[in-house]
């Protein structure tokens, strides 16, 4: 991976066999491709007792096609590359200004399954959120977060032998305009927003921390 980020632990110190132990990644701005093979080699190489991790970052923009994903929701030709992953969901995309936030989760140690573990990230954001100040909510049959129905977080994961990648896009702030060129999400018309035009003015590494913590007392 490239990026000139570094790592730093999340919240309180924990004990190395406490299973909600999470340690924090913050990698900075880095491309695509190469962080979506570091969270699969990550996943494919971890041991009973690896410790999850969250890794925050940007990424420069890309669109991502889930394994559900059908072409027809690129709606507009652009020189922003598409990457078919294997996600599950269908087209989103990301951008410098975006703060994405990967959990590599061991969900059998932790107790419960997938769903569960979307309703706490959505959550998550939502506290987030309203602790700035935003009024967030859940949509039903359409995982992520809306405030006043405009998508601000997008979530997508894969599940592997019990433990996830993938994870989650807050709009922080950032260019907008690549959206209309998708159905986001695979949703036509679905309008997005962000922090800023919220009046959330976050910096990225306020957003971080911010989203570390609600994350950490989620899960």
């Amino acid at each position: 991976m490239t990026g000139g980020g570094h790592d730093t632990g999340g919240g309180p110190p924990t004990a190395p066999h406490d299973p909600r132990a999470l340690r924090v990644r913050r990698l900075g701005r880095v491309d695509y491709v190469p962080t979506w093979r570091a969270m699969q080699d990550f996943t494919a190489q971890r041991a009973a007792d690896t410790a999850d991790e969250l890794w925050l970052l940007e990424h420069p923009p890309v669109y991502t096609q889930g394994q559900a994903g059908r072409p027809e929701h690129l709606i507009a030709a652009t020189d922003i590359p598409v990457v078919a992953i294997d996600r599950g969901g269908q087209i989103t995309y990301h951008g410098p200004g975006q703060l994405v936030a990967y959990l590599l989760i061991d969900l059998r140690r932790r107790g419960y399954g997938v769903r569960e573990l979307v309703g706490r990230m959505e959550q998550a954001v939502i506290d987030l959120l309203r602790g700035q100040g935003v009024q967030a909510q859940r949509q039903a049959g359409a995982p992520g977060v809306y405030v006043a129905g405009a998508k601000i977080a997008a979530l997508g994961l894969r599940v592997r032998h019990g433990c996830t990648y993938h994870g989650l896009a807050l709009n922080v702030d950032m260019d907008l305009g690549p959206f209309a060129a998708i159905n986001p999400c695979g949703y036509a018309g679905l309008a997005v927003t962000q922090c800023r035009d919220l009046g959330v003015m976050l910096s990225m590494p306020q957003a971080e921390r911010a989203l570390a913590q609600a994350l950490q007392d989620a899960l």
